[in-house]
C-alpha cells in the first residue's frame, strides 16, 4: 500500500499544478524511486517509451535546429554556420536563434496538440556543433563556426542563449547542445575507429576553449560526446574529459548525450570493449546520460552480471527526467510561449531576418583594381548580363544541411530575374562534369558574366556516400574548385568577358587560378533561403560588404599537413607560416579603412577607425595578441572584435575590452591556459594579416 501510494502522489504531481516537490531533481528521485531497471533504460533511450502509470508521456530527444529548426518540415531556413561566423556578429546570430527556438516552441506546440511528440518535434536540440574547423578538407566544417577558439566560444554563446531563452526562467525555452567533445574534426571515414591523441597544449589552446565558454558562460544544457577516441579511450568513456574537466573543473551539471550510434562503437569500431553489456557500463559509469541509439537497451544485462552499479543508472536519470521537468515537457507546460502563432514559422519578419543575416555573411574576396571596379554593378548601365554555372537556380544548394524545408526560397537566378530584364540564364556545367558545348558563342554580345559555382552539401557532408575526384565520404581530397568549372571560367575569359564569381561552399576552396580568370569574386557559402536576395544586395550595392573569412582560404592542398594528424602546427592563421590566398578575417568593403593609432585607456584599447572611401559600410574591427616570448605557441589569436557602422569621410572610435581572457596563455607549469603578466603584443586592424602593433605590459 505503501508504494502505491508514493506512485500516485508522483502521478498526482505531474497531473496537477497544485503539487510541487522541492525541486525538478527531487521530483525526479521521487518517480525514479517507483521504477524497475528496464523502464529506467528505456528513458535513457534517444526515443524514451512512456511510463502511463507515472504519468511520463514518450518523448525523443533527437531533434535540429544547426541553421533554424531542421528536418521538421516548413521553417526559416538560415545561412549555414560558417557563413553566420563571417558575420563576426554575436548579436545578430543570437537573433537567430530566438527566432529558431521561436519556431521550435509553435511546432512543438502542434505536435503535443497532435498526440505525439516525435523526432525532430521535441525542445533539445543538438547543436550547436563548435568543434574547430582545423582542416577545410572536413566536410562537415560547414556546421562550425570556423577555425577559431575565441570566435567559436563567442558565437556559440549567442547560439546557446539565443535557443534556451533566459536562463533563470520558471520553465526554459529548449534545450542547446555543445558538440561533439572532444578533439572532434574528421576525417569522416575513421571518426567511428580513430584516436586523437593531441598534446595538452593543442587540447587546451585550440580543442577545448569553446566548450568551457558554452559550460560556463552561456550555460549550456547539453553536452554531446564524440565518435572518435581521446587518448585511446572513447569519449563517451573518457574519465578525464567528462568527470576531471567537464563536470570537474568546469562544474557541469547539464546532460551528457552520446553521438548517435558511438557507444556501439566502443566495440564494433574501436575494439576498446569486449561487447555490448561492458560498453554500456563503462558509458553510464563515467556519466554519459542519454544514449541516440539503442546500445543502452542493455543496461539491464549490464547491472544483472554486476558491470553496473544501479546508482550510476540512477544518477544520469535524475539529470534525464530534471531536465525535462525544468522544460514544461513532462507536463507538457507550452504556456510562457502561448503568444507565439502559428504564422511566424517562415513568417515575413524571420524571412527578412533570414536575408539581413546572409547579407553580412558574404564576403568580398577580390575586386577589380582597374577603376571604376566592377562592383558594385548599376542597374541603369549594366546592360545584359548572363548568369552561368551550376548554383544558378540550386534550391536545395542554398539550405546547406541539418536544414529544414522552407516553402519559400530565392535562388541567384530569382533574385537577379527581379533586376535584370535582360538576364540571360546558361548553366554551362555541373559541379565537377558535364561541360557545355558553345557557351562563350551563345553568349555573344553579353559583356558582364556571374558566374555561381564553387560546390554543394551533395559532395560536401556528414559521413557520405560520395567517391568522385576531389571528394570522397563528404571529406575533400583537394580543395580546388572543380576542374570543369575551371575550363569553363577560363574559357569566358578569354573570351574578353567581365567576369564576376559567386563562390557557394561550405568550405575554403582553393582560388589561385580564379585570380587571373574573375574580375570580380564573392564567396556566398550556403546562404540559407533569402540568399538570392542578399548576394544581389550586393552585388548592386544596396549593402556593402562587411563578411569576413572565418576560415584561411589556402592556395592548395600542398600548403596542409596530413589531414588526420590533430597536431595545430602549420594549421589556421595561429599556426600557418605559409602565405594563404585569403588571411582569416579577410574581406574587402566598397570603401576604404584605415587604422589610426590605439591607446589604451583603463583597460581598453582604442582604435580610431576612418572610412576613407565615398561609401557608408560597416567594418570589423579585429583584436589579436601575440606574446614575444612563447616562441612555441600561436603567432597570434583573436581576442576581440567589433561590427561598427562608420559613414564615408567619418571617423569612429572603437573600443575593445582589455581582460584577464584577453591575456590567456599557456602555462607548462600549471598545464592550462591561464593570465600571463608580462610583455604583449595588441595587434589591430581588418584582417589577420594587415595589422597595426602596440606593445603592452599586462
Amino acid at each position: 500500500m505503501k508504494k502505491l501510494s508514493i506512485a500516485l502522489l508522483a502521478v498526482g504531481c505531474l497531473l496537477t499544478a497544485a503539487c510541487k516537490t522541492d525541486s525538478p531533481e527531487q521530483r525526479a528521485k521521487e518517480l525514479i524511486a517507483q521504477m524497475t531497471v528496464e523502464q529506467k533504460m528505456h528513458l535513457m533511450l534517444n526515443e524514451s517509451a512512456a511510463i502511463e502509470e507515472l504519468g511520463i508521456p514518450a518523448y525523443n530527444w533527437w531533434n535540429e535546429a544547426l541553421h533554424g529548426v531542421a528536418r521538421n518540415g516548413k521553417a526559416t531556413v538560415f545561412p549555414m554556420p560558417i557563413a553566420m561566423a563571417a558575420s563576426f556578429d554575436e548579436p545578430l546570430v543570437g537573433e537567430v536563434f530566438t527566432a529558431t527556438s521561436d519556431e521550435a516552441r509553435v511546432k512543438n506546440r502542434q505536435a503535443i496538440e497532435s498526440g505525439k511528440v516525435d523526432i525532430y518535434q521535441g525542445l533539445t536540440f543538438w547543436t550547436p556543433n563548435i568543434n574547430i574547423f582545423r582542416d577545410p578538407r572536413w566536410g562537415r566544417g560547414m556546421e562550425t563556426y570556423g577555425e577559431d577558439p575565441y570566435l567559436t566560444g563567442t558565437l556559440g554563446c549567442a547560439v546557446v542563449r539565443g535557443l534556451q531563452g533566459p536562463s533563470d526562467a520558471k520553465v526554459l525555452k529548449a534545450h542547446a547542445c555543445a558538440k561533439h567533445f572532444a578533439v572532434h574534426s574528421g576525417p569522416e571515414s575513421a571518426r567511428h575507429e580513430f584516436d586523437a591523441n593531441v598534446s595538452e597544449r593543442d587540447l587546451r589552446e585550440t580543442y577545448l576553449p569553446a566548450f568551457k565558454d558554452l559550460v560556463t558562460k552561456a550555460n549550456v544544457q547539453e553536452v554531446m560526446i564524440a565518435y572518435n577516441r581521446f587518448r585511446s579511450k572513447p569519449c563517451g568513456a573518457n574519465d578525464y574529459l567528462v568527470n576531471d574537466i567537464l563536470r570537474g573543473e568546469w562544474g557541469y551539471k547539464g546532460i551528457i548525450t552520446s553521438d548517435c550510434g558511438a557507444i556501439w562503437d566502443f566495440y564494433h569500431g574501436h575494439q576498446y570493449s569486449p561487447d555490448a553489456k561492458h560498453a554500456v557500463a563503462e558509458a553510464v559509469h563515467v556519466g554519459t546520460d542519454l544514449n541516440c541509439g539503442d546500445a543502452y537497451q542493455h543496461i539491464p544485462e549490464a547491472v544483472e552480471a554486476g558491470l553496473l552499479d544501479e546508482a550510476d543508472v540512477d544518477k544520469c536519470l535524475v539529470r534525464l527526467l530534471a531536465a525535462r521537468i525544468r522544460l514544461g515537457e513532462l507536463d507538457r507546460n507550452t504556456e510562457p510561449w502561448s503568444h507565439l502563432s502559428d504564422d511566424i514559422v517562415e513568417g515575413t519578419a524571420h524571412m527578412a531576418l533570414s536575408r539581413k543575416m546572409a547579407q553580412e555573411t558574404i564576403v568580398l574576396l577580390k575586386n577589380s583594381s582597374s577603376q571604376p571596379q566592377l562592383l558594385p554593378l548599376s542597374t541603369e548601365e549594366i546592360g545584359a548580363v548572363a548568369l552561368v554555372g551550376p548554383n544558378a537556380d540550386n534550391r536545395e544548394m542554398m539550405w546547406g544541411n541539418y536544414n529544414g524545408i522552407p516553402e519559400h526560397t530565392v535562388t541567384l537566378a530569382d533574385a537577379l530575374k527581379e533586376r535584370v530584364p535582360n538576364l540571360v540564364i546558361v548553366k554551362g556545367c555541373n559541379h565537377v562534369d558535364g561541360l557545355e558545348n558553345d557557351v562563350v558563342k551563345r553568349l555573344e554580345g553579353i559583356e558582364t558574366v556571374i558566374f555561381a559555382g564553387g560546390i554543394s552539401p551533395e559532395l560536401e557532408g556528414e559521413e557520405m556516400g560520395v567517391e568522385i575526384p576531389g571528394f570522397k565520404g563528404g571529406d575533400r581530397t583537394s580543395i580546388e574548385l572543380p576542374d570543369v568549372q575551371r575550363q569553363l571560367l577560363r574559357q569566358l575569359h578569354e573570351a574578353g568577358k567581365k567576369v564576376i564569381l559567386v563562390n557557394f561552399s561550405g568550405s575554403a576552396i582553393g582560388l589561385e587560378p580564379e585570380q587571373e580568370t574573375c574580375d570580380a569574386i564573392l564567396q556566398a557559402w550556403y546562404p540559407g533561403e533569402e540568399g538570392g536576395h542578399a548576394i544581389c544586395d550586393i552585388l548592386f550595392g544596396d549593402v556593402a560588404p562587411s563578411g569576413k573569412l572565418p576560415v584561411t582560404f589556402y592556395r592548395n592542398v600542398d600548403q596542409l599537413p596530413d589531414f588526420s594528424d590533430y597536431s595545430m602546427q602549420g594549421r589556421t592563421y595561429r599556426y600557418f607560416t605559409g602565405s594563404p590566398l585569403y588571411a582569416f578575417g579577410y574581406g574587402l568593403s566598397y570603401t576604404t579603412f584605415e587604422y589610426g593609432e590605439a591607446k589604451v585607456k583603463k583597460h581598453t584599447l582604442v582604435v580610431p577607425v576612418t572610412n576613407t572611401g565615398n561609401c557608408d559600410a560597416t567594418e570589423v574591427v579585429q583584436l589579436y595578441v601575440r606574446q614575444p616570448s612563447d616562441t612555441a605557441g600561436p603567432q597570434k589569436s583573436l581576442r576581440g572584435f567589433q561590427r561598427v557602422f562608420i559613414p564615408a569621410g567619418k571617423t569612429v572610435e572603437v573600443s575593445l575590452p582589455l581582460t584577464e581572457e584577453t591575456f590567456l596563455a599557456w602555462s607548462e607549469e600549471q598545464q592550462d591556459m591561464v593570465p600571463a603578466k608580462g610583455w604583449w603584443q595588441l595587434l589591430y586592424g581588418g584582417s589577420s594579416d594587415q595589422l597595426r602593433a602596440l606593445d603592452y605590459d599586462y
